[in-house]
């Protein structure tokens, strides 16, 4: 019986096509935006994640209470010192700790001045191989900026498109107003802060900016086989001791990469869900189209719904009927849908990849996802046709025929 249903739907789908297709519009357009929308920023998601993962699993980063995720010392004062690295090197389960500053400089290279984070580049071999290590730095050519030298190493976008020169290897760049030369350019990564990167032996950046001792960022790693949160732990208690602060009052931080993917993803779940709201405006537009069209298919098809009130047809059955023909609509606009906002995310990311370079932005595509907005598509179709069903299946077959 189901099945005389859906082909009866199916044929006055078929029958009325210009309509059906105008009707459809507002859902696959609501359903292209949400595969679309959701699809690149699951990918983007997943792609930050793997940039974290492969910085391993075996590191933290202490750095000032109130900078959060990004950049050390953007807005906060700097208040960590190299006693504070020291006490942090004691703790049971690190290996090695390092300082970093991370500040904002003026560069100028023929003429043309711009303005950029410079990070440090510390001064011992074991702390220059984390860095290396940690940031995954891969060189295109060149070498490692010396210790105490006026050495920069660069990363690509540096290389092309920062100033209005292109910047090649020994070329000389204004830094602060002191000269330093270009000594390694890094491998494209398609990361942009990796690529943006401008690193200063640490002994330089200090001369120049004037800052004896104070670091903005303290990545350290973990001994092998430790458990990384009892020693993140560890670093809090043995840092509230030497800064003289109570716990719950602490005026740093201690972040493990579990932490730092666990806010990413927070601020991803809020992200998805205004895209989320934005498409279903679409989609609530389309629902009201499908709730239109069948209201006014229920007028145009009186005389047939007296003919199949006349031959027996119940109340319940005519009610499926109407409902079942606007979720096929529904549904038929979530398939379109799909295929459209698949299309869109694609392009999206081969553009990003040939123009940009980056890996970051990719579209990923779940079948929870893909399932979802069928479902979902279906469920408004079917639920923007139900009121019109509903008129359907209480006209008597005498109002049917006298209409």
């Amino acid at each position: 019986m189901m099945s005389d249903y859906v082909r009866l739907a199916m044929r006055n789908v078929r029958q009325r096509k210009l309509r059906s297709w105008l009707t459809m519009i507002g859902i696959f357009i609501g359903i292209a935006a949400v595969v679309s929308l959701l699809s690149l920023s699951q990918g983007l998601k997943s792609a930050i994640n793997e940039q974290f993962v492969s910085l391993g699993a075996d590191k933290l980063v202490v750095q000032a209470a109130g900078s959060g995720f990004g950049p050390p010392g953007s807005g906060v004062p700097v208040n960590l010192e190299e006693s504070d690295k020291n006490v942090i090197s004691k703790v049971k389960g690190v290996d090695l700790a390092l300082g970093r500053l991370v500040r904002i400089v003026e560069l100028e290279f023929k003429d043309d001045k711009k303005y950029t984070y410079a990070i440090s580049f510390p001064e011992g071999s074991d702390e220059q191989d984390l860095v290396v290590e940690a940031n995954n730095y891969e060189l295109e050519i060149g070498s490692l900026p010396e210790k105490g030298s006026k050495e920069v190493l660069v990363g690509y976008n540096i290389l092309v498109d920062f100033f209005e020169d292109e910047v090649e290897l020994r070329s000389k760049i204004l830094v602060q107003g002191e000269e330093f030369k270009v000594v390694g350019i890094l491998k494209k990564s398609g990361n942009p802060q990796q690529d943006g990167t401008f690193v200063i032996p640490e002994e330089s950046l200090r001369e120049i900016l004037d800052i004896p001792s104070a670091f903005d960022v303290i990545p350290l790693r973990v001994e092998t086989g430790e458990d990384i949160n009892v020693v993140a732990e560890n670093v809090k208690k043995d840092l509230r001791k030497h800064r003289n602060v109570k716990e719950g009052k602490e005026d740093f931080v201690v972040e493990t990469p579990e932490q730092i993917i666990g806010v990413l993803n927070n601020i991803f779940a809020i992200v998805q869900g205004v895209l989320v709201g934005i498409a279903g405006i679409s989609l609530l537009v389309g629902g009201v189209g499908i709730m239109n069209t069948m209201y006014t298919v229920v007028l145009e098809r009186t005389k047939e719904i007296g003919i199949l009130k006349a031959v027996g047809a119940s109340p319940r059955k005519i009610l499926w009927l109407f409902v079942i023909e606007s979720g096929i609509l529904g549904i038929s606009g979530g398939i379109i849908g799909i295929i459209i906002g698949f299309s869109i995310s694609k392009f999206v990311e081969v553009v990003a990849t040939q123009i940009f370079g980056t890996v970051l932005i990719q579209a990923e595509f779940s079948p929870f996802l893909i399932f979802g907005s069928l479902t979902f598509a279906f469920v408004v179709g079917s639920f923007s046709g139900f009121l019109p069903a509903l008129q359907a299946s209480r006209l008597t077959p005498v109002e049917a025929f006298r209409k």
